[in-house]
């Protein structure tokens, strides 16, 4: 190879051997700063491509320039930052994109973004409800067994512990240490999604201070309560389980069709986003499939709410 051809690969050459320089001295500088900040400044951490996949890996660096962002530069993602899975439905808009040479399906993936955003938001809503209810079970079953124990009601309180309720649980352990209005705080905790059943503990716990009444069997019985509604909920979900796979099946079914269609080599895409009787089968077919999907998902609410 002549003096003319070996000039590109050594300039590549010595810009990765300058970049991999200037990064190893990042790292030294990022780890001294780690070292005298405790930490803060900390890089996002490395995931592999299943997390990824999950949506983990771009949680992660986004937590991960916003701590960076309040070390020094302090970047605005906003509202972005906390974006997951629902970021996949961006970059799969764009193959029908491509393939059908048109910008209805970059406009509809921006659609189903926000939508499927607001579905993830709502189930992270749901989990950490279902959370909230089972450490109200916990701290109910706890408090009682430490009853059981000998100890006084604060002391049992303090050695339960209060896991799962935030702030909320923070509060009422520290109206238990310092002598406040524990029931007070747990009808306060109460108003959490998925904690009502504080309200019950906190009239046992008023009962019992006022009136010297056993607290053990009251928090026993509320546990035993919510422990049967919990079931009853999990059966419910059990039996639902079936209908929402079919209807998530029904929901695919166009996708199928189109799938079978470019096959079979009829192009559906180009009759569907470039002719006006494709737009408006597009839109008649949109519009009855979200109107069979909010159907079935209301039918479901509906049975889970009785």
């Amino acid at each position: 190879m002549s003096a003319v051809g070996m000039a590109p690969v050594a300039a590549v050459l010595c810009a990765v051997g300058a970049g991999r320089l200037v990064s190893g001295r990042r790292d030294g500088v990022r780890q001294r700063a780690r070292a005298l900040f405790g930490g803060v400044g900390e890089a996002a951490p490395e995931v592999g491509w299943r997390a990824w996949l999950r949506g983990e890996g771009v949680r992660k660096w986004c937590a991960g320039r916003m701590v960076e962002g309040e070390a020094g530069r302090r970047w605005n993602l906003g509202r972005w930052g906390d974006c997951g899975r629902e970021i996949w439905c961006l970059p799969a808009g764009l193959v029908p994109a491509a393939t059908g040479r048109s910008l209805l399906p970059v406009l509809a993936s921006v659609a189903a973004f926000f939508l499927v955003r607001r579905w993830l938001t709502a189930r992270g809503a749901a989990h950490a409800r279902e959370g909230r209810s089972a450490a109200v079970i916990g701290l109910c079953a706890a408090v009682a067994g430490e009853l059981r124990a000998g100890r006084q009601p604060a002391q049992a309180l303090l050695a339960a512990g209060a896991p799962g309720l935030g702030a909320a649980g923070s509060a009422v352990m520290a109206a238990a240490r310092y002598g406040g209005d524990v029931s007070r705080e747990l009808r306060a905790a109460a108003r959490l999604p998925g904690a009502a059943g504080l309200t019950g503990m906190a009239a046992c716990w008023q009962v019992a201070v006022e009136g010297g009444a056993g607290l053990a069997s009251g928090l026993e019985r509320i546990a035993a309560g919510l422990r049967a509604q919990r079931d009853q909920r999990e059966e419910l979900r059990a039996q639902l389980a079936g209908p929402r796979a079919t209807a998530l099946m029904l929901a695919l079914l166009p996708a199928g069709g189109l799938l079978m269609g470019t096959a079979l080599g009829a192009d559906p895409l180009r009759v569907l986003l470039h002719t006006p009787a494709g737009w408006g089968c597009l839109a008649v077919g949109g519009l009855l499939e979200w109107c069979g999907v909010a159907w079935t998902a209301r039918i479901v609410a509906a049975a889970e709410d009785t």
